[in-house]
């Protein structure tokens, strides 16, 4: 399990979640956090894989822009452009490469956020 790390618990409470009293709350708080902050595209590689996913280990994408916030009610979903077919996955199925430190901290967090256990 990841060990708690104050500076990004201090980001979470402070940019994504504040006044968020419940599920959707806090779904609303992510999807804005990670649709207004991130540089749109970017590449990625697949890291895990997902059952209501076709992507294997180690497969590179076009992550084009976050799904529609209806899409992200229970977890984040990206937008990807793969094998010329465009689609949705969970972004934890993902690791961006060659993107700005800005998304790179923002994706962070949500990875930092999923491995933690914690949910919406």
């Amino acid at each position: 399990m990841t060990e708690r790390n104050e500076e990004i618990e201090k980001r979470i409470i402070y940019d994504v979640v504040v006044d968020a009293y419940g599920k959707e709350e806090r779904s609303t708080g992510w999807y804005y956090y990670i649709a207004e902050n991130c540089a749109f595209p970017f590449q990625a590689k697949c890291i895990a894989k997902q059952g209501t996913s076709p992507l294997k280990i180690g497969e590179e994408v076009e992550v084009i822009d976050i799904a529609s916030g209806d899409d992200c009610e229970n977890r984040i979903l990206v937008n990807i452009k793969w094998k010329d077919r465009e689609f949705a996955v969970p972004l934890e199925q993902l690791e961006a490469t060659n993107v700005d430190d800005d998304t790179l901290l923002i994706l962070g967090d949500w990875t930092y956020w999923c491995e933690m256990g914690y949910e919406y």
